[in-house]
């Protein structure tokens, strides 16, 4: 599958989540229960993933962590906040840059439709 594929399971499990859940809980209970919906489609997931900043010859760990990394080809950062800020999408794609991968979700569950709570961020995709 490529990172297009990846990225409709994952808008279609957000969906049905945010459904059911609706909107105004901890990120915390977004991402155990996304990574629940996830695994049942059979993808490969990893949480809290370090992020080393790194520097000429040295690895920084500086304590960046990504929420989810969906078969190691798509970063999730989760919010559950009123409204996206630019720092955010920032954040996403300093982390694209980071680990080399080239397609980020950012997806805010506190939105009253979750349709406006996705944002694509791509890393020369």
């Amino acid at each position: 599958m490529d990172e297009n594929d990846i990225s409709r399971i994952i808008v279609d499990c957000a969906y049905h989540i945010h459904r059911e859940l609706g909107p105004g809980l901890l990120e915390s209970v977004y991402e155990k229960v996304l990574m629940y919906e996830l695994e049942k489609e059979g993808l490969n997931i990893d949480n809290q993933v370090a992020i080393p900043v790194r520097y000429h010859e040295i690895s920084l760990e500086l304590g960046f962590r990504a929420d989810l990394i969906i078969e190691n080809k798509i970063i999730i950062k989760l919010k559950s906040v009123e409204e996206i800020l630019p720092v955010h999408k920032k954040q996403l794609l300093t982390y694209l840059k980071l680990t080399g991968l080239k397609l980020g979700l950012l997806i805010n569950f506190n939105s009253n439709l979750i349709k406006d709570g996705f944002t694509r961020i791509v890393n020369n995709l």
